[in-house]
């Protein structure tokens, strides 16, 4: 199961839709072996397609340098389908190479850039085989700091 709070969903939805007609990319970073998602790190979709993502090789060699430094590793890696469902192709599955990852993909293919449905789904890819997972959405923390 993903656990991730609803800022970080919020992110990446907002990201599909800024991004739409292409698809958006990116991957939400946290404390190394934890599975907690902390920083979303929107990215840039290189190939600039509507079918299709490839993280700039710079912006990720920067990312991952910053991530070391930081004892984080990818926790979610995330991208927008926006013609067709919220599901892994062929080719995402050929490129998952983060076996510890939960793969988001976000379908803006009802609304597009326009408030209105999305659709948000996790799975898991390893060897080539994908299997869905739930995802538990928690709030997002008090900007002002306050607990109830």
């Amino acid at each position: 199961m993903l656990r991730i709070r609803q800022d970080l969903v919020d992110g990446m939805v907002a990201h599909a839709r800024a991004d739409h007609p292409d698809e958006a990319c990116g991957i939400v970073a946290g404390p190394e072996g934890s599975d907690t998602p902390v920083r979303l790190v929107p990215m840039i979709n290189a190939d600039r397609s509507p079918t299709f993502f490839r993280f700039d090789p710079a912006e990720q060699l920067e990312i991952s340098k910053q991530m070391w430094a930081a004892d984080e590793e990818i926790v979610v890696v995330y991208h927008s389908h926006t013609a067709t469902e919220a599901y892994p192709s062929r080719t995402d599955v050929s490129y998952a190479a983060e076996p510890q990852a939960h793969y988001v993909l976000v379908s803006t293919a009802e609304s597009g850039r326009e408030p209105g449905p999305v659709s948000v789904r996790s799975f898991r890819i390893l060897d080539g085989v994908v299997t869905e997972e739930d995802i538990e959405v928690l709030p997002a923390p008090d900007p002002q700091g306050e607990t109830d």
